[in-house]
């Protein structure tokens, strides 16, 4: 029943339409459905114009997309304000303008920036940067047994000078589920603010930022089945007042004379230059996509599939596996025995499967493993038992070639 589920979702993508391939690197980025692809087309065809700038009737439409873009944001991701959702390229776009806005000015020497050590990259530089220019310690939180953040060393090294705490809902290598719950809970307790990023988890359960308290969260569209080129800072609206603008320019300007200016009020303020409205566009109907199908049947179809998936690699003798027994988004790092990840791929793509290798941007996580690179699997709703056998298959083919 599930498998014809993904069957007809599989449909509403047209790239699957081309040519028969299995598609396993979703957590890079998702394929897009046909309500986002048209809605990139309808909006150069109908409403192509510099939203905001003009007092016509294609600017102002096209000013409307965003606005009502951001409330749907709002709501998905259980914000309270619309000025708490702010427009962004990305993920990594996003938290530049928390570590300039905020960590520049907000943290001092003999502060501390407490970071996961299974962070992407995205969200440890930033950091690194930060910490050496005010002079504030960086420190790691390692991880348990089962890839988890050890929230004993985390209580240990969590104090009245850490000022702000950095991790990931789900980690992009491993897909492993962090329980960022108790994280920022724990860390409230000693004034520290959280940066929770989303990337990975946005397209497969429903995000409640206020009910959470988070302070900081970032995720990117691209992700979650939109366009590329839209992502999402959200932040207390309090602290968007308090911290300065990162961008300086067009629509981010109250008033400007010969030697001063006053800037606009959030989300404005963070918002400098021509926003991409048709990949904002995208992101409403990306949105839109999601909530008809509903993280319900999102869920059910992708479990399965994990199940499913996990305990036929479970069965190839010559697979390692990091970090199963453990809650997750629907992804999978492994690595042939005794093959390196990029010709294991590389080999994978011969028989159309494709799957990401390499570091995956957590060169720090891989480190702490003792591996240098691994296989990620990462599955969606257009993923069915096929794509599994197709994968077996091809595996089956790496071992053969590499004579192990």
């Amino acid at each position: 029943m599930l498998n014809q589920e993904s069957n007809e979702l599989k449909k509403d993508f047209p790239i699957f339409l081309k040519e028969d391939f299995t598609y396993l690197d979703t957590s890079a980025t998702s394929q897009k459905p046909s309500i986002v692809i048209d809605s990139i087309n309808e909006y150069y065809r109908n409403f192509n114009a510099n939203a905001g700038r003009g007092s016509y009737e294609l600017s102002i439409m096209s000013k409307s997309i965003i606005e009502n873009t951001r409330t749907k944001v709002k709501e998905f991701v259980g914000a309270s304000e619309d000025a708490e959702v702010i427009f962004t390229k990305n993920t990594t776009e996003a938290i530049n303008i928390i570590a300039y806005c905020y960590g520049l000015n907000f943290i001092n020497e003999k502060d501390e920036i407490l970071i996961a050590v299974s962070n992407h990259h995205a969200n440890i530089v930033p950091w690194q940067f930060v910490s050496k220019k005010v002079k504030a310690r960086l420190k790691y939180i390692y991880l348990d047994k089962d890839g988890q953040l050890d929230i004993e060393d985390f209580k240990y090294k969590l104090n009245e000078n850490t000022k702000l705490v950095c991790l990931s809902s789900a980690v992009n290598a491993t897909g492993v589920l962090q329980d960022f719950e108790k994280i920022i809970n724990l860390s409230h307790k000693k004034n520290a603010k959280v940066l929770l990023d989303c990337s990975q988890t946005m397209a497969h359960f429903k995000h409640e930022f206020d009910k959470w308290d988070v302070d900081f969260a970032v995720f990117s569209g691209h992700k979650m089945f939109s366009a590329f080129g839209v992502g999402v800072l959200y932040a207390k609206k309090e602290l968007l007042d308090m911290m300065p603008p990162f961008l300086y320019g067009g629509d981010m300007i109250e008033y400007v004379h010969e030697q001063s200016t006053t800037y606009a009020k959030v989300p404005q303020k963070f918002e400098g230059g021509t926003l991409d409205t048709p990949a904002i566009l995208s992101l409403s109907k990306a949105i839109d996509y999601i909530n008809s199908i509903s993280y319900e049947r999102i869920n059910k179809i992708e479990h399965n599939l994990m199940i499913e998936l996990t305990f036929r690699l479970m069965q190839l003798d010559f697979v390692e596996l990091y970090f199963t027994n453990v809650e997750r988004v629907p992804v999978i790092s492994f690595n042939v025995k005794g093959v390196h990840s990029h010709d294991t791929s590389f080999i994978l793509d011969r028989y159309k499967v494709f799957v990401r290798s390499g570091q995956h941007c957590c060169a720090p996580l891989l480190n702490y493993m003792g591996i240098n690179s691994t296989c990620r699997i990462s599955i969606s709703i257009y993923n069915t038992s096929k794509d599994i056998d197709r994968l077996i298959e091809a595996l089956y083919k790496v071992k053969e070639t590499m004579k192990i």
